[in-house]
């Protein structure tokens, strides 16, 4: 019996839109029109039987049967895309200039790279960080990985993690917080990454506690000290939580109150328009994603907006 198959193109339109975030962003990635999308996923909900997306005023949202369909063929996809750029460029020895983060490198990036070199080992990796977004025009960065919309100026971007938080301390002081009720946070000694001090208002305001006194505590220059100085005992952090998977699974963090928040934000690759085709940055791209896709399954299921 044969495979009851999907057309491909509409489905590639819906994987594009669905991955982006709406039809106007895929529009722009497949260099068609916002309405020759619409019909694209139109076609392909004729096949399925299934609404896969909201069509609203504003734009257009997944449907939950959308969301899980789109779940199940992003890795198909990528892994697609990642085997045809291998394919096409097995010869490739250059090196990829990478910009991120410290936390996302060390937490993410670098513990996964092996497996990228194993893939493509005559391709470099030259990784710097810096907090700062990219000017592309005068950096020869190829692509940067930064916390944001995903909109920035004369670039493209593909989103790798959501951002979600929620405060984290060592087993220690968690033990010391009975009941988990956030109010106790009012008494608690609280840490903050210099460069994130929107974390704990955004926390707060989204579990509903108020008169938290948000100036008080420790500041650290960046996360990676921050989350070591929860892990040594001197207080609360807000973590992100997707990054501190394996702090987390091995007990040296705890979260707390069981309440992560999902923000408006999250963690881009960002890329350049106006730069040539480039081999390196395609294969890098397409495994890159290939990993987020794995990642997000991980994403803590009760994450509120």
């Amino acid at each position: 019996m044969s495979r009851r198959m999907p057309p491909l193109n509409p489905l590639h339109v819906f994987e594009v839109a669905a991955r982006l975030g709406g039809f106007g962003r895929a529009a722009g990635e497949l260099n068609v029109t916002q309405s020759a999308v619409s019909r694209q996923i139109a076609v392909l909900e004729g096949f399925l039987g299934v609404r896969l997306f909201h069509r609203e005023r504003h734009g257009a949202t997944l449907t939950e049967a959308g969301r899980l369909y789109a779940a199940e063929i992003n890795e198909p996809f990528a892994r697609i895309a990642a085997a045809t750029a291998r394919l096409s460029d097995e010869k490739v020895a250059e090196t990829l200039h990478v910009r991120a983060y410290a936390t996302f490198a060390t937490r993410w990036l670098i513990p996964r790279l092996p497996s990228f070199k194993a893939r493509y080992p005559r391709l470099d990796i030259r990784l710097s960080n810096i907090v700062r977004p990219v000017d592309f025009t005068r950096e020869t960065v190829d692509v940067a990985i930064q916390l944001g919309n995903g909109q920035w100026p004369g670039t493209r971007s593909a989103l790798l993690l959501p951002d979600v938080i929620q405060p984290v301390c060592s087993p220690a002081l968690a033990a010391g917080l009975a009941g988990g009720d956030p109010a106790l946070l009012r008494t608690r000694q609280l840490l903050h990454s210099y460069y994130r001090r929107r974390d704990w208002p955004d926390w707060l305001a989204a579990v509903d506690v108020r008169d938290v006194d948000v100036g008080r505590g420790m500041v650290f220059e960046s996360s990676v000290l921050t989350y070591q100085a929860a892990a040594e005992g001197l207080g609360i952090a807000i973590g992100q939580v997707l990054l501190l998977k394996d702090e987390i699974a091995s007990g040296r963090l705890v979260t707390l109150f069981d309440r992560p928040v999902r923000r408006d934000l999250g963690l881009y690759a960002v890329w350049p328009l106006d730069r040539p085709p480039s081999r390196k940055l395609d294969l890098f791209l397409a495994w890159l994603e290939a990993e987020a896709g794995h990642a997000a399954s991980a994403e803590p299921a009760g994450a509120a907006g």
